[in-house]
């Protein structure tokens, strides 16, 4: 029954999409209430779904397999979840849901708008529950389409660049996790025919058994396109493009759910398949994250635009998650688990509240706003308050437990402690812990600029306050973000399984290395 159930929620959106382009009505209401009724739904079925999952395994659960192709290579369709893709398919309905609700300034093609959020909810799913690695790499390139549309159709006066520069970066990190892809099942398949595969959980087995030199060609191409998704430095600058051109809604799936899906590859696919790309280059991984910290928060601190802030915000935070991984322990890589979902939570909400104050505005520029809105919007100010302390990691939200999971296990990490490694890998965890203060600067000054000091005189009673979908917007996605900082533990306990085995299998290569060097010819 519950393999059923993970069926019908991967093809909801799917068919909702095609039910919303194809109803016979002028009337936006009818295409706004079909959203709002079947993203309900995949709130209710990924709910119930958690509800039977079963934390304690690290198997996959809820598995449809069918064959599509035998010869001459094995593809099936093959959907199934473990506690990682779980707990972001959870993450996945949720936001969904939000950024319907959230989509109420849409007043052009609403229909077609509707279809597009739908469509792009597909292929969100699809990624995270496929287990055939050609049908993830389809449905990971598959966004691309509603998110094209979604940002050259109703983003801002420049959305035909974002759009196109969004669309110019991920499609060049789809042809090199294609070549990747294509590059690993030829290698296995000259090793030997019976493990050329798809199947991505006999993957995570076989491409262990590539030579060194193999292993990294195949997963450097995984990674590039990966970090290009995530975005990390250098290849982040269509991100600030698109957050500021985009919607408000499809900005909240953009940094919500579209930079996890570099996040879950990185740590199922480049850390799952290669553990000795990690187990070779995991302190330039570290220093990677470290840069992504750093760079992301002065950066913040440097722009005037309230969007641009918050989306070299989530170029920051990404870079907590390169140095989890490259940590190579078990509470780094948990922590990066949970900041990614955390991140998603606090990340939409952040740019929900920009939304509500442009609407208010018609302007993102801090100068042109001049201060002192908690005048005027007393309820928005305390959403504001609130999810700012969130990314700045205060404790008892979510934010504060990723972070503090992810620096833990960094500084207790085989990586800070190796005898070849341990000064570069302390160096960069240093820096990033203090590249944390940035984080509360941009983010208090962000405050201040928008609700402190005394209110400018074209916005005295012609602004209002939060509306009755606006409160309820932000209570869920605030409710979340603090009661997974109260409460971690229930998140925590469905991914840490498949966390644990991941970095336990690129742990034991690293000894293997260390202990015999013949094995590692860079050593």
């Amino acid at each position: 029954m519950d393999n059923a159930l993970l069926l019908f929620l991967l093809f909801l959106p799917l068919g909702a999409a095609i039910i919303i382009a194809l109803i016979p009505t002028k009337d936006d209401r009818d295409a706004q209430g079909l959203a709002r009724f079947f993203s309900w739904i995949m709130v209710a079925l990924s709910l119930l779904l958690v509800h039977d999952f079963s934390s304690s395994s690290g198997q996959l659960q809820f598995v449809t397999v069918k064959n599509w192709v035998s010869h001459p290579c094995n593809i099936n369709f093959h959907i199934g979840v473990d506690g990682l893709s779980m707990s972001l398919v959870l993450l996945t309905t949720i936001i969904t849901l939000m950024a319907v609700y959230a989509s109420y300034s849409i007043k052009s093609r609403v229909k077609m708008y509707y279809a597009n959020v739908m469509l792009l909810t597909f292929s969100l799913l699809g990624v995270f529950m496929s287990q055939d690695l050609l049908q993830f790499f389809v449905m990971y390139e598959f966004e691309l389409v509603p998110m094209y549309f979604l940002i050259a159709i109703w983003g801002g006066p420049r959305r035909g660049y974002a759009a196109m520069k969004f669309l110019l970066y991920t499609f060049f990190g789809g042809v090199l996790m294609l070549g990747a892809l294509l590059y690993t099942w030829t290698q296995l398949y000259a090793m030997d025919p019976a493990l050329a595969t798809f199947n991505m959980t006999t993957l995570a087995a076989s491409s262990n058994a590539l030579p060194l030199g193999a292993q990294v060609v195949a997963c450097l191409g995984f990674f590039l396109a990966f970090i290009i998704k995530l975005p990390s430095v250098p290849f982040h600058t269509w991100l600030p493009d698109a957050h500021v051109e985009a919607p408000t809604p499809i900005s909240m799936i953009l940094a919500g759910l579209l930079l996890k899906m570099g996040g879950y590859g990185l740590i199922r696919i480049c850390m799952g398949f290669f553990p000795a790309f990690f187990a070779e280059y995991a302190p330039w991984v570290i220093a990677l994250g470290a840069i992504n910290i750093i760079w992301g928060a002065i950066a913040c601190l440097v722009q005037k635009d309230m969007k641009r802030i918050i989306a070299f915000s989530s170029v920051s935070h990404m870079g907590f998650i390169l140095l989890g991984i490259g940590s190579l322990s078990n509470a780094a890589v948990n922590g990066a688990i949970f900041q990614m979902l955390s991140h998603g939570f606090i990340s939409a909400l952040l740019f929900f509240l920009v939304g509500t104050v442009y609407e208010r505005c018609h302007t993102r520029q801090l100068p042109e706003i001049g201060g002192g809105l908690a005048y005027e919007m007393p309820v928005l100010f305390y959403f504001w308050m609130f999810a700012t302390m969130a990314n700045l990691g205060l404790p008892a939200l979510s934010g504060f437990v990723g972070e503090v999971a992810v620096f833990y296990g960094a500084f207790t990490s085989p990586m800070a402690h190796s005898q070849v490694h341990g000064a570069w890998t302390q160096g960069w965890i240093i820096a990033s812990a203090l590249a944390v203060v940035l984080t509360a600067g941009y983010m208090l000054w962000l405050l201040k600029r928008l609700f402190y000091g005394p209110l400018m005189d074209k916005w005295k009673n012609h602004l209002y306050d939060a509306t009755l979908t606006e409160k309820f917007v932000g209570t869920c996605l605030a409710a979340l973000t603090l009661a997974f900082g109260i409460y971690p533990y229930w998140l925590n306990s469905m991914y840490q399984n498949i966390g644990d085995r991941i970095t336990n299998q690129v742990i034991t290569r690293t000894q293997i290395s260390q202990t015999t060097p013949e094995a590692n010819p860079h050593l």
